[in-house]
């Protein structure tokens, strides 16, 4: 299994980026996926999640400016992520968790700065 983040980067505060996490070794559709981020010194934490029917569900602190998606025909779920703060800058990473709760998967982060 494998689950490829890519799009991270440096953008300015108010900026926008989108990220992509292209996953392979699932059946996609059977998964619920997710975004996390990791900030320097601190925990992981959510930053929202999307069902196979494309209910989401956002942190507090990223609802109304990220939006997260999905392309089941082409495995990959994507995180909008517009209105940047410097306080975004972080590793995010993105995980796959099958309905069942049986199955669980991390992909490798991506970094993205927002520089003030």
């Amino acid at each position: 299994v494998q689950l490829q983040a890519s799009g991270g980067g440096l953008v300015q505060a108010g900026g926008s980026l989108r990220l992509s996490c292209a996953a392979s070794g699932i059946i996609f559709s059977h998964y619920v996926m997710g975004w996390y981020r990791q900030a320097p010194g601190k925990q992981r934490a959510l930053v929202g999640s999307i069902t196979p029917d494309n209910d989401t569900n956002y942190a507090g602190a990223v609802k109304g400016r990220f939006t997260i998606s999905r392309d089941n025909a082409e495995n990959t779920v994507y995180l909008q992520m517009s209105s940047l703060k410097p306080e975004d800058t972080a590793v995010y990473y993105c995980d796959a968790r099958s309905l069942n709760n049986v199955y669980y998967y991390w992909g490798q982060g991506t970094l993205v700065t927002v520089s003030s």
